[in-house]
């Protein structure tokens, strides 16, 4: 990808500035509605899920989707059998 020229980086400047972005207050942002979504990992299980993720070309997200399936089966597995998990 080319880099702006100074021109250009100028011009889009002057850009925005005389026309900003709307918005819409009452609709929050991207940010704002995956709050709830994010976690903070351990390096181990950060690097495990990276580890995983590169070997089988899913995102974190997919790998974390099917850790947690996996659990909720054999969770439920558990309890349904009459042991404790």
């Amino acid at each position: 990808m080319a880099r702006m020229t100074d021109e250009e980086a100028d011009a889009l400047d002057e850009y925005y500035t005389k026309n900003p972005p709307k918005t819409d207050p009452t609709k929050p942002g991207i940010f704002a509605k995956n709050i709830d979504h994010m976690v903070i990992l351990d390096d181990l299980s950060a690097g495990y899920i990276r580890s995983r993720s590169e070997a089988s070309h899913k995102s974190p997200s997919q790998i974390i989707g099917e850790l947690v399936r996996r659990e909720i089966v054999r969770t439920t597995n558990t309890v349904m059998a009459g042991d404790q998990p």
